[in-house]
């Protein structure tokens, strides 16, 4: 089973190619939530090089973290922040749930969903250049990256519905339980505390966490319960709070 989710969640989570899962069931989906951090493990590696790379030949801060935000949403597909602007543009969109949903699921990105995406992203490569600039941009791209995935655990804890009876959050809603998710927020929380100064690492993953716990509450509210989109959308939320808290 773990083989299986590790598999579902490297395969979605990013570009690199594994062998499809021999099953994906409940336990399946649940396990992939939960192993979501070292599944991005590479799209991390990737991101703190390319800061690291940066330093060394001098390159302006915002050039180092705009590249390594975007070689990460490359080694992604795209895939959480295509969630965050369909999340966005559904939640514009109307009070009504049914035409909410079905906006979001065009694909199409509207006014709300573009506008939120380069605030998002401006937000992300500030708050990575003042990390790089206070000598930490390394370690904070890497953090982000991993505890920003971990929030995903938390979205697909038990008592969160989904807001669809079919798609990827039919499949993984619920499937986590709170203990579980508990567990991952506590390891991710304790690595950026040994990585940085205790406490400006502990408060950066809670600030993302809450971020993102807030956008959930808000889509379980209006929309019934998360969806694949909303999904993306508190993955990307959550790393602009981690990064937020880790840019002086």
């Amino acid at each position: 089973m773990i083989a299986d989710a590790l598999k579902m969640a490297v395969g979605t989570l990013t570009t690199v190619r594994v062998p499809a899962p021999s099953v994906i069931d409940r336990r399946v989906a649940g396990g992939a939530m939960v192993l979501a951090p070292p599944a991005v493990l590479p799209l991390a590696a990737v991101a703190s090089v390319i800061v690291y790379l940066g330093e060394l030949v001098g390159l302006p801060p915002f050039a180092s973290a705009a590249l390594a935000l975007g070689a990460v949403a490359l080694g992604s597909r795209g895939l959480h922040l295509d969630g965050l602007a369909d999340t966005a543009d559904g939640l514009g969109a109307s009070y009504d749930r049914a035409r909410a949903l079905e906006v979001m699921r065009r694909g199409d990105s509207g006014p709300t969903g573009i506008a939120t995406l380069v605030l998002v992203l401006l937000v992300q490569v500030g708050a990575l250049t003042g990390a790089i600039s206070a000598g930490h941009g390394v370690a904070a791209a890497a953090i982000a990256v991993v505890a920003g995935r971990g929030v995903l655990s938390l979205c697909c804890a038990r008592g969160v519905p989904s807001a669809r009876p079919e798609g990827l959050g039919a499949t993984v809603a619920g499937s986590v339980p709170v203990w579980t998710a508990a567990v991952v927020f506590a390891v991710l929380a304790g690595a950026a505390a040994l990585v940085f100064p205790w406490r400006q690492g502990l408060i950066a993953v809670a600030l993302g966490y809450l971020a993102a716990s807030a956008l959930l509450a808000r889509c379980v509210q209006r929309l019934g319960g998360v969806t694949g989109d909303v999904l993306g959308g508190c993955v990307e939320v959550a790393v602009t709070g981690i990064l937020v808290g880790l840019s002086f």
